[in-house]
């Protein structure tokens, strides 16, 4: 046997050992990442509903409840059901109303991940085959009141692998071809396109996406190359999908939170939509002040939660038609510090603590519920308390008419100095005439 038949034997056997590495090891990254994102996107999801889920029965508020779980199942098809169960483990809230008032027990399944916040992803047999079920607590005010239940179908996740691997396996088909072909033509000019692709596959098994591999020549070995680089879009084209699904979660998360926004102001028909509007005008101030990307998104939600503190004060209070009796009004002007404390409960939500807790601070010091003033006063809450004045004075409310917008810009503009930053009020007031 000459050298150059020893040579095309052994750059074939490599070629062949290296493809089949390669192809074991991105189908083992790819199933896994696969597996992973569609199983956290679920877990975030019973995260972010569980704070909700909170708020409404905190408020023995079941049919706001009901209609938060029939919207996220309306927005997520691939979730096969949610459920919201008490204390005793009883169904309160379902996406399939035929199993309210069913008690269940706890899943015998694998366990898959247990948080240390009490969330646990099993995967159970179902009657249509394997399920993914994601459990996470109801906590509210530091009492649990029952869980969260998200069931994901399995063979999602199956599909979503198999046709990732059916793709994977034709362009490994073709390489390993092409390679076979050209390792009989060529021995000596081998060495450099054989580690260009060793090289890309370490980069690929590392997740990285970098400029295509170099292609040397018109020949086989280089429509390899090319295959790879084929392979390597495929694969970043799958990850930026999931890259979207998760983006997708954010946006299921918002809607989560206007939803609650939503049942907030519904206590009240004086306020109704108040949040909404709130949020409105703070993000067009926010731009103006040359705020964006997750700035604005936080600017948002913190609006949507701004009078979350609401949920503790009595009908009796918020719905009063005449003037507030002192204790009345202490009791009201605690409706910052209690959506304060109801955000604590929820990690994901304590960064809207500061905007929620000081929009009712005056920049002279003498607002509530800290004497916040100046610059202390976080820009956030000086910003949402700029454009909640101004929607509680443009709006109806039990005791008077609502102001027009002239004359609500002209107290504002008095109360700069006292009630308002000197440096937002004019902004603000530039912003609302653009808005029209």
């Amino acid at each position: 046997m000459n050298i150059r038949s020893k040579a095309t034997l052994l750059i074939l056997f490599l070629l062949t050992a290296t493809t089949f590495l390669s192809y074991v090891i991105t189908t083992r990254i790819m199933r896994s990442h696969v597996a992973d994102k569609i199983i956290r996107t679920a877990e975030s999801l019973g995260r972010s509903i569980a704070p909700s889920a909170g708020f409404f029965m905190g408020a023995h508020d079941l049919l706001g409840l009901d209609y938060m779980v029939f919207q996220i199942k309306k927005a997520n098809p691939d979730i096969k059901s949610i459920g919201v169960l008490g204390p005793e483990r009883d169904i309160i809230v379902h996406s399939d109303i035929k199993e309210r008032g069913r008690k269940i027990e706890p899943a015998s399944g694998e366990i898959l991940e247990r948080s240390e916040d009490g969330t646990f992803v099993r995967r159970v047999p179902g009657g249509s085959g394997t399920l993914i079920e994601i459990e996470s607590p109801i906590v509210f005010m530091d009492k649990r009141l029952g869980s969260v239940i998200l069931e994901l179908d399995w063979s999602v996740l199956s599909t979503a692998q198999g046709v990732a691997q059916r793709k994977v396996i034709g362009l490994f088909a073709v390489i390993l071809a092409l390679g076979t072909v050209s390792s009989v033509l060529l021995s000596s000019n081998l060495t450099r396109p054989i580690k260009e692709l060793s090289s890309g596959v370490e980069e690929l098994k590392r997740g990285k996406t970098g400029k295509p591999l170099r292609v040397f020549s018109g020949d086989e070995l280089g429509r390899l190359t090319a295959s790879f680089n084929e392979m390597s879009g495929l694969i970043t084209h799958q990850r930026d999908k999931l890259a979207q699904d998760a983006r997708d979660l954010e946006e299921a998360y918002v809607s989560t939170v206007r939803v609650v926004a939503a049942a907030i102001d519904a206590r009240d028909t004086y306020t109704h939509g108040h949040s909404t509007r709130v949020s409105e005008l703070a993000v067009a101030l926010a731009r103006e002040l040359g705020m964006s990307g997750q700035e604005l998104e936080d600017i948002e939600i913190a609006c949507l939660f701004h009078d979350v503190g609401k949920i503790k004060i009595s009908d009796a209070i918020l719905h009063k038609a005449g003037k507030l009796a002192p204790d009345e009004w202490a009791e009201m002007q605690r409706h910052p510090e209690y959506g304060a404390e109801i955000l604590r409960k929820a990690p994901s939500l304590r960064r809207f603590i500061p905007a929620v807790r000081h929009h009712h601070e005056w920049h002279d010091g003498t607002g509530y519920p800290d004497g916040l003033s100046g610059e202390k006063i976080p820009r956030e809450a000086a910003i949402i308390s700029l454009a909640d004045a101004y929607d509680a004075m443009t709006s109806d409310r039990p005791y008077r008419k609502a102001m027009t917008k002239e004359k609500a810009m002209a107290t504002i503009e008095e109360y700069v100095g006292t009630q308002f930053s000197p440096e937002l009020a004019p902004l603000f007031i530039g912003t609302v005439e653009k808005m029209g």
